[in-house]
């Protein structure tokens, strides 16, 4: 009976301090889960590799203990995406006779579509056709570019300016639009001495866009195009040093047959969003919805096109803080929610999203296949580096201008939070909140900052304020019991446009409207957002139309558009060909 009886006391208080242990957050618990996301066996967790799967699998089991139930299939939303190019091996290039060895002399660019040309040439100096305050320069003036290979310099003729007047041209996306327009069959890109002495190819590295230029497009090496120069009396070295010492336009036509193949891989993945809820205790709230989430994808080793600022270094990018951090917030919520006695009366739907850093790819697929009801969602709580809380307890929260009630909420919050909090009102921004603000719904974007560490394999770890974690936790705890006690929906409002940074691009004039920049198909730009009030919104633009158009000039994917959009001018009437539940249709927008 003795025996018995301790066992029964050691049992209560094993479950007692089991149960204690779910219903507080501890440093040990927030240490642990960031210790295996960012550990060096999970290798950067990039979507697409065994790795991130084995994190995928992790969360989904953090939700599963803590008594969530798990929504999609068992806990996973599965897609497809593009997660890397290469070159294939039938890319083919010949100038006349001699043919040419891939690799070599000449490679494919990484957003080539895949065809095939045989045609003549023309040189068209740096490809441009600019006309504005600044600037007349038109590399096309007299030349006829009309189904024949278009040769480009890379670059521009002032490139060793950082600040230069033709940043926002000088890509290869936007030259190869200018040739499209101007007919071209395909597009081949060569170095001058200047911009690069050794005469290097370009390295194929993904530009996070499937996007193709719809025509073939390579680099050739200047030794290999000299021979044909010579034929002219000229040089590309010659053509370069002309055209930067009279910084003015110098083409001409090059009679000489260019057959080439493009062959460009695609290596495609299937990637996940972990979601799972905790149903509400009221039987008419528990149908509307808090949603809390946090991207769980990383940069793997890095490298070029990965987005580490260190592309030269290949290594674990650990990304504890991005976004470890997010998710063991998310993990460690759902734990300490779960386990309270009083079960929040609105639903939390807690989403761990895949491939943030692709483009928030996971979170625009969620947004657009929702494992939900939209229009219940009362807000969307986002976590993106919350482990680098600094010793003022700086803590910025976007978002506050979505709904007319946000900042009265939080104020009544920060005063016992310990934290200095910030607001920012913009409901847009580079996370994956911004898939809900376009829905409109109320975001609220938490982070404690970027640092030093940010896209480098030092963010680790080592580097994580784990005390400074607790706070952050312990106070969007309060914040999300808060918005599921509310007494009624939050009411929604428009703060600032629904639109992403521009790529580099300088626009003077916008739409107002939000891309959908996560499209594979060269079909068009669809709309995810319209601005209320914007030249789009007034224009009958609406949020689902996919553009093909603008002043009767094409649009295949979002750097088209952007293309086309740094020539307009603010007040200019254009026209705007979208197609609308398969019909197409032309609007009159006035920028």
């Amino acid at each position: 009976m003795k025996r018995h009886l301790i066992i029964f006391i050691a049992f209560v208080l094993t479950i007692t301090g089991f149960a204690q242990n779910l219903s507080t957050i501890t440093t040990d618990e927030v240490k642990n889960h960031i210790g295996f996301l960012a550990s060096d066996s999970l290798k950067g967790r990039k979507p697409g590799t065994p790795e991130f799967s084995v994190a995928a699998n992790y969360i989904r089991n953090q939700f599963k203990l803590a008594g969530l139930t798990l929504l999609g299939n068992n806990g996973f939303q599965t897609f497809d995406l593009v997660t890397d190019v290469k070159a294939g091996g039938g890319n083919k290039l010949a100038i006349g006779t001699k043919e040419l060895v891939s690799g070599e002399d000449f490679t494919p660019l990484p957003f080539s579509s895949n065809s095939s040309v045989s045609a003549d040439a023309v040189f068209a100096g740096y490809g441009f056709e600019i006309e504005n305050d600044s600037i007349k320069w038109n590399d096309y003036d007299g030349l006829d570019a009309t189904g024949k290979w278009v040769i480009i310099l890379l670059g521009a003729p002032d490139s060793e300016n950082p600040t230069g007047k033709f940043d926002d041209v000088v890509g290869e996306r936007s030259k190869v639009l200018t040739a499209k327009d101007k007919g071209a069959a395909g597009v081949i890109f060569v170095s001058g001495e200047k911009r690069d002495k050794d005469d290097n190819l370009l390295k194929i590295t993904y530009d996070k866009s499937a996007t193709t230029a719809g025509i073939p497009v390579f680099q050739i090496k200047r030794k290999v195009l000299n021979p044909v120069f010579e034929r002219f009396g000229m040089s590309v070295q010659k053509a370069e040093s002309r055209i930067i010492k009279g910084m003015c336009s110098y083409a001409f036509s090059i009679p000489e047959t260019i057959t080439g193949t493009t062959d460009i891989i695609h290596t495609k993945a299937q990637t996940q969003n972990v979601v799972a809820i905790l149903e509400g205790s009221d039987a008419v709230l528990k149908n509307q919805f808090i949603v809390l989430g946090a991207h769980y994808d990383h940069l793997g080793f890095g490298g070029p096109g990965s987005g580490s600022r260190v592309p030269d270094t290949v290594a674990v990018h650990y990304g504890a803080d991005d976004n470890a951090s997010g998710v063991a917030g998310i993990i460690e919520l759902a734990g300490k929610l779960a386990s309270d006695k009083n079960k929040p009366p609105r639903s939390i739907v807690f989403i761990a999203f895949s491939a943030e850093e692709m483009g928030l790819i996971g979170s625009k697929y969620f947004a657009d296949n929702p494992l939900i009801d939209l229009s219940k969602v009362l807000a969307m709580v986002n976590f993106d580096m919350i482990g680098r809380l600094k010793e003022n307890k700086s803590l910025t929260i976007s978002g506050t201008g979505t709904s007319a009630e946000s900042e009265a909420i939080l104020n009544k919050l920060k005063t016992e939070s310990g934290l200095n909090i910030k607001y920012s009102p913009e409901g847009y921004g580079p996370s994956d909140h911004a898939a809900f603000y376009t829905e409109n719904i109320p975001v609220f974007f938490i982070t404690t900052g970027a640092h030093e560490d940010y896209h480098t394999p030092m963010d680790n770890l080592a580097g994580i304020n784990l005390n400074g974690m607790v706070k952050v936790l312990a106070f969007t705890e309060k914040l999300v019991k808060t918005l599921a006690n509310q007494p009624a929906m939050l009411t929604f409002r428009e703060a600032g446009p629904k639109t992403r940074a521009s790529h580099g691009y300088n626009f003077k004039v916008t739409l107002g409207i939000m891309p959908d920049v996560s499209a594979s198909d060269n079909d068009g730009l669809g709309i995810d957002g319209v601005r209320k009030g914007g030249p789009a919104d007034l224009g009958g633009l609406e949020k689902g139309d996919k553009i093909v158009a603008i002043d009767g000039k094409p649009i295949s994917n979002i750097y088209d558009y952007m293309g086309r959009l740094k020539k307009l001018e603010v007040g200019q009437r254009i026209s705007v060909d979208v197609m609308r539940k398969g019909k197409k249709e032309v609007f009159i927008v006035e920028l």
